[in-house]
């Protein structure tokens, strides 16, 4: 078996995914890239974003995996049906990702959408259609021998936390933030994004304690979401060596 690179949420930043990329081994057709979702919303460049992970697979001998993260699931929402609460919040960086698609300029911090910019925004048109296509057929999870990858966590079933195999409702292993997980998941490595690493219980870190925004790593799960696209920096887990990869100086 391969070595296995689990890589965080990337949120529009260019420029922390290319810095992170160029910092990792050679690769080759043994090797496995996870990337664990958010490629949208926040950072400056989205769209780039996209685009280089989608034909990621045409540039290295590695296995590509991208998963689906909450962001591309909100905009899934947002097309089918709408979902206002998600796209206005300045908070959410859904107006950078809409800016990236149609060449405006990077907003400001807490500006809000213009009135012309309201209805592509709240119905995701500006989203090319193999994009909406993309984003659907994101796998929630993935598992190899190493670990199990998914964007959020396991959710907990009658008789404690569930293998993502026995997950009815999928969407739950994109959603959910639950420190009970964090704190008493046992059982087979999982590597996990979404909940920022500083916000991770800080003592239960066995990877640099004494520095809250880097990769939590507990005894049984992973944090690899460091901030980038939001103030902070990517990260990238190799398995089994545990070697840690940073996009920062």
């Amino acid at each position: 078996m391969g070595r296995t690179f689990a890589i965080g949420d990337i949120h529009g930043d260019t420029a922390q995914l290319f810095k992170l990329m160029s910092c990792l081994p050679t690769l080759t057709s043994e090797d496995t890239i996870v990337f664990l979702g958010d490629y949208i919303d926040r950072g400056p460049n989205s769209a780039q974003v996209i685009e280089y992970v989608r034909n990621l697979h045409t540039q290295t001998e590695a296995k590509v995996v991208a998963l689906r993260g909450n962001h591309e699931d909100a905009w899934l929402r947002v097309v089918e049906r709408g979902w206002d609460e998600f796209v206005l919040p300045p908070g959410n960086g859904c107006l950078a990702a809409y800016r990236s698609f149609v060449g405006g300029p990077v907003p400001e911090e807490n500006e809000p959408v213009s009135a012309e910019e309201h209805m592509p925004i709240t119905t995701g048109t500006f989203l090319p259609d193999e994009i909406i296509t993309w984003f659907s057929n994101l796998p929630y999870w993935y598992e190899d021998d190493h670990a199990i990858y998914v964007h959020a966590g396991l959710p907990k079933g009658p008789n404690g936390f569930m293998h993502p195999s026995q997950v009815k409702a999928p969407i739950a292993l994109l959603w959910c933030r639950d420190e009970d997980f964090f704190r008493n998941y046992r059982g087979k490595l999982v590597v996990f994004g979404h909940t920022r690493t500083e916000f991770l219980p800080e003592e239960l870190s066995g990877y640099t304690p004494e520095d809250p925004t880097g990769l939590w790593a507990g005894d049984n799960c992973c944090g690899v979401d460091t901030g980038c696209g939001n103030g902070g920096f990517l990260t990238a887990l190799e398995l089994p060596a545990m070697n840690v990869y940073e996009s920062r100086d």
